[in-house]
């Protein structure tokens, strides 16, 4: 049998439990993969109070969406996301894919990349989401080289990828962090600073010439009123959280609230670069922490503390 994370009912990350699925032999274009790692997203959580539904025909529901592993069974023409047919034993990894913290997958072999052998299975698990997210964000306000970026939330798991894409491009970061994690985000390349009373006037000492864009991962009152104070163009600031304060004061949104540019074709087009940089080394995934996958419930706990700081995977 299969054992595959789900949640029992719509009452939150304690309804997270362990179940056992059917097998199901791949069709044309799936590949069974035997899952080494399966990554946690905050929206995962969401899932688990009814944010996609309350259908109760639909309980006990499937969680998760990243997932890395080994291909045991392929169909017909099931070609990976590169255009190359997949094989028993490729070593791949994708997102949007339904159910993936499970032990095993049969998913649609063209939501998978390759895995390179530099990477770990958590670090290929962990990359995709908070990838395009980042991807988009600097999209979104256009960043290249020689702009100065803040980034608030910068030791989160999109704030830290969305910072060192935009380094690859030539840009300089600034970010908003604890300073107990300051030390680290030196050395990616971050200017950090703390957040809190005077945020505004820290950023200034360090740029006072001026902020180019500004990315919001974190969604608080204090994020949006700085880079609005900092900026003289609020369509450069960008926010995957505070959707309706960011769009009401000119500002951006994307992702999947209300009003927000869910930005589709950049997120599908960024997959493959992603895989370029992190096969080049170019990228560095933070895994916080790693559970067994029969101890989900507590792994799903961890996640709504809001303190990982990286991606928190099960292991099958």
């Amino acid at each position: 049998m299969v054992h595959a994370v789900a949640a029992a009912s719509y009452e939150g990350p304690s309804a997270v439990t362990v179940i056992e699925v059917d097998h199901v032999e791949p069709g044309e274009g799936q590949v069974v993969l035997a899952v080494r790692a399966a990554a946690l997203n905050p929206f995962d959580a969401k899932m688990t109070a009814g944010a996609a539904g309350t259908d109760p025909a639909k309980l006990p529901l499937r969680l998760g969406s990243e997932a890395a592993g080994v291909v045991t069974a392929v169909g017909p023409d099931a070609v990976g996301l590169e255009g190359e047919p997949l094989a028993v034993g490729d070593e791949v990894y994708g997102h949007r894919l339904p159910g993936a913290q499970a032990s095993e997958l049969t998913v649609n072999a063209d939501q998978l990349l390759r895995k390179p052998a530099s990477a770990t299975f958590a670090e290929a698990a962990g990359l995709l989401s908070t990838g395009t997210t980042a991807v988009h964000a600097l999209e979104a306000v256009r960043v290249s080289a020689g702009d100065t970026v803040l980034v608030h939330g910068v030791s989160g798991g999109v704030g830290r990828m969305a910072a060192q894409l935009a380094i690859l491009r030539g840009a300089r970061v600034i970010g908003t962090a604890s300073s107990a994690r300051h030390d680290e985000l030196r050395e990616l390349g971050v200017e950090p600073v703390v957040y809190g009373d005077g945020l505004a006037a820290r950023v200034n000492e360090l740029a006072p010439g001026g902020i180019d864009a500004a990315i919001d991962t974190v969604g608080t009152d204090e994020a949006l009123d700085v880079s609005l104070q900092l900026m003289t163009d609020p369509a450069r600031i960008v926010t995957i959280v505070n959707f309706a304060a960011a769009l009401a004061a000119g500002a951006q949104a994307i992702g999947g609230g209300p009003g927000a540019d869910p930005g589709r074709e950049i997120r599908a087009a960024a997959r493959l670069t992603l895989a370029g940089l992190l096969a080049d080394g170019s990228l560095d995934v933070e895994i916080a922490r790693t559970y067994p996958l029969a101890e989900a419930a507590a792994a799903y706990a961890f996640l709504v503390e809001g303190h990982a700081g990286g991606k928190i995977i099960l292991e099958p």
